[in-house]
Parts: structure tokens; C-alpha cells; sequence
């Protein structure tokens, strides 16, 4: 029996089953609203993902429920990612964030806990929309800019090389970055580096020596000072307070 044959014979037994059993999925509409909503940085996305993903509509697609939920997690976040990409956000910002939280909800143990994980990263793209769609719009060099750093925070970073990267003067790509963004190169880059220490310090179990070597803080005592300078704490009082760890106590 060909494989095609076997996929059509699954199909309608498990048609039939579901009209046996009175199930239907949730409707195409009301899938995308709430992805849709997150896209437009809408706080509403919130509660419509809550009831979508832990309602009775949701799919079936293994009879293990936590494994269950961990294929519905990753189904929904590459929707939630795609459509923030389409709503401006950094396709490299977008995917990062899709695999972190895929490889936390791979160590879930409950489906109680791949709740909260789906709620929490709900909330995470909402607000990155949020914040994405308050800034202004920029020209098309500091746009360049801005994602060249994106994709090489891990990497030194100086207006120099940034410059030569983008093929601009120094003295130019500097006053148009600060005029568009409000903050000088070098504190943009600053601010990305703690934006991502925080996201490595939350999911990830790399030590705070690890984290600043990465980012390419001078040292891990210069990691530290930067991070309480932009956050109010230590990384290492940060992780305890936020790391994703916790979320199984």
C-alpha cells in the first residue's frame, strides 16, 4: 500500500471519529485573531491564546498529553514568530526567541507547565511588538545598522567596524544613529547585550562568566557593573528571581 493510500485511509477514520465524537477543531478565523493580535502588540492575545491553546478545541496529535502539548507549543510559536517578523519585528530577534522558548517547553514535565510557558511567551512577543511599534520610523542605514548588531552581538562591535560594515563614514553613521534613535552606537549596543543577557540568564543555564564572555563584555566585573547599570540588579540576582527553572517548583 502506497504511502499516499495509507495517509487518505488515516484521514477518514479519523474524520469519522471526530464526527462520532461530536469534535471540532477551532475555526482557521479564530486561530490567525490571535496571532493577528500579537502581531499588532494587542494585550487581547492574551486571553484569546489562553482559551485557544487550553481549550477543548485544541488538537490532538499524540495520545501522550504533555508530548501533546509540547507539538502544539511549537505549532503555535512559529505562527506567533512568523507573524511578528510580518509586523516588523527582526527576523533574527524573532527566531532566536522561538528557539529558546521550543528548547525550554522540550523540558517541560506537565501540561501545566507548557501553560505557563505558552502564556509567558505570549506575553513576551506582545510586549516586543509593543515596544517595536513605538519607536520611530528609521532610515534605511540605521535600520542596517541596527540588524547588523543584532546578528553579531556576539562579536565586537565599534562604530568603526560598523561603519566599514555598511560602507558609511564614522563621523555620519554616528550622528544619524543618534539623531534617529535617541542614544549614541555605543549605547544601543550596550542595551542589546543586556536585552540578550537577560533572555541567556532567564532560559538558558549558562553561567554569568559564560554570558559575559558571549557578549563580549571586557570581563565578567564589567558585565555585572553594565547589567545593574540598566536593570537595577546583578545577574546573578537576576537569574535567581527569573530563571526559568523556578517555574517547576
Amino acid at each position: 500500500m502506497s504511502v499516499n493510500l495509507k495517509i487518505a485511509e488515516s484521514l477518514e477514520k479519523l474524520t469519522f471519529e471526530h464526527r462520532e465524537a461530536d469534535y471540532h477543531h477551532h475555526s482557521y478565523d479564530e486561530d490567525m485573531n490571535q496571532y493577528e493580535l500579537i502581531r499588532r502588540g494587542d494585550a487581547r492575545a492574551l486571553e484569546v491564546g489562553k482559551r485557544m491553546f487550553e481549550g477543548p478545541t485544541t488538537g490532538k496529535l499524540v495520545d501522550d498529553p504533555v508530548r501533546n502539548y509540547q507539538y502544539l507549543f511549537v505549532a503555535s510559536i512559529t505562527l506567533a514568530s512568523r507573524f511578528c517578523i510580518e509586523g516588523g519585528m527582526p527576523s533574527e530577534d524573532a527566531f532566536n526567541l522561538s528557539d529558546l522558548y521550543i528548547r525550554q517547553a522540550d523540558t517541560c514535565q506537565s501540561v501545566q507547565e507548557l501553560f505557563a510557558l505558552h502564556d509567558a511567551m505570549f506575553r513576551d512577543y506582545v510586549r516586543r511588538m509593543q515596544v517595536l511599534q513605538r519607536r520611530e520610523v528609521y532610515s534605511r542605514p540605521v535600520h542596517r545598522c541596527m540588524d547588523y548588531i543584532d546578528k553579531h552581538l556576539q562579536q565586537p562591535l565599534t562604530v568603526k567596524l560598523l561603519a566599514e560594515a555598511l560602507e558609511l563614514s564614522e563621523s555620519y553613521l554616528s550622528t544619524l544613529f543618534k539623531r534617529e534613535a535617541g542614544v549614541a552606537l555605543s549605547e544601543y549596543i550596550r542595551n542589546k547585550r543586556v536585552d540578550t543577557a537577560r533572555v541567556l540568564l532567564t532560559y538558558t543555564e549558562f553561567s554569568c562568566v559564560e554570558i559575559a564572555e558571549y557578549l563580549c563584555f571586557a570581563s565578567d566585573s564589567h558585565f555585572s557593573r553594565v547589567f545593574r547599570e540598566y536593570t537595577g540588579e546583578t545577574p546573578s540576582g537576576y537569574r535567581k528571581k527569573h530563571w526559568h527553572g523556578h517555574w517547576k517548583k
